[in-house]
């Protein structure tokens, strides 16, 4: 092992009404604390979260000029002295909120989150704290493995969480965005029937290649809950990936079965009257949550599926470190399907 670096170059938003912003800066690596490691990241995957932390628009709460991004994949060069169970080289994720071990959020826990209200993972080398490393499945690629903290434990803690799916169910995922896919890909895995909906036939056509029963274009079939309906013989769908927020959430409720679940996970769909929505979800007594991504203990049970199943992230597109920007851009046409990564590392 060569000598630990002191510096790192890293990605800053000084300031935050745009990506454009994205500044790459040299900092030092701070000290090691006793039960901190300091991981060599390799590769970096982003979220739509990303795109509205740059502009200053995150409803949970940002620091001053963060260092953006909240998934990586990496590996330990260096140990603080009281790190037990890790070694030099060993594989990692850290998990997207670093104080989550198990059970269910809290204030404190929320405010652990990489890449807003602490600083991200758009950096060389990361010093995380140990107690929220998991190991990446041996079949995947560092590329793989940095879209799972965030997309893949979102799509996981949504159907496999403390209401989870079980064989034969039929689970309704919108669009092929980064949590969508997973969810489509886990709920396969899983033994359920899969509706997928997109505007794209040809991102539909990656839908049923990935194992997608039946697909929906929501362009053409402006009301795809009815259709959803005659698909499932009027029973509604067992479980929703809902991350449309208000624009899709009334159509959601509509087609999920009485006393199925709605995992309310993301809002790209933009604004909608939603005033019926108590009055919809009583009707048919749904389970509606919320998601915050999930616990480093999730992941652990999450990466064992995916060791089990050989799951393979979809990835769409890879950029170089200094082709941020161009990563951002992509990740905002919403031309992907799958995960848009940045490759941090040269080796």
């Amino acid at each position: 092992m060569s000598s630990i670096p002191q510096k790192t170059r890293e990605y800053r938003l000084p300031k935050v009404d745009g990506f454009h912003n994205l500044t790459l800066t040299e900092a030092p690596i701070p000290k090691l604390k006793s039960t901190e490691v300091l991981v060599k990241v390799h590769a970096v995957s982003l979220q739509y979260r990303d795109l509205i932390v740059a502009k200053g628009q995150y409803p949970l709460g940002q620091k001053e000029n963060p260092v953006p991004c909240s998934d990586m994949a990496g590996e330990i060069i260096a140990l603080g002295d009281e790190v037990k169970g890790w070694t030099v080289g060993d594989r990692v994720c850290s998990n997207f909120a670093v104080d989550h071990i198990f059970g269910d959020v809290t204030e404190e826990i929320k405010a652990t989150g990489l890449g807003a209200p602490i600083d991200g993972v758009l950096t060389e080398y990361k010093v995380l704290p140990a107690h929220a490393l998991v190991r990446i499945p041996e079949h995947l690629s560092y590329e793989e493995a940095s879209t799972l903290p965030c997309a893949a434990l979102t799509a996981y803690n949504a159907l496999l969480g403390p209401n989870p799916l079980k064989g034969g169910d039929t689970v309704l995922v919108q669009g092929t965005g980064g949590v969508s896919i997973f969810g489509l890909q886990l709920a396969v895995a899983s033994g359920a029937t899969v509706i997928a909906t997109s505007s794209s036939d040809e991102k539909l056509k990656i839908a049923k290649k990935l194992g997608a029963a039946y697909t929906i274009n929501y362009k053409t079939t402006p009301n795809w809950d009815e259709e959803v309906l005659k698909i499932t013989n009027g029973r509604g769908v067992d479980h929703v990936i809902e991350v449309g927020g208000p624009g899709t959430i009334i159509k959601s409720v509509n087609c999920v079965r009485y006393g199925g679940t709605v995992s309310v996970i993301g809002f790209v769909a933009g604004q909608a009257d939603v005033s019926d929505l108590p009055v919809k979800v009583l009707g048919k007594a749904v389970i509606m949550r919320g998601i915050l991504i999930g616990s480093r203990e999730q992941f652990e049970n999450m990466n064992r599926l995916i060791t089990a199943t050989k799951l393979r992230p979809v990835i769409d597109k890879v950029f170089s470190f200094e082709e941020a920007r161009k990563a951002y851009e992509y990740q905002e046409s919403q031309q992907h399907v799958g995960k848009v990564v940045i490759k941090v590392s040269k080796d």
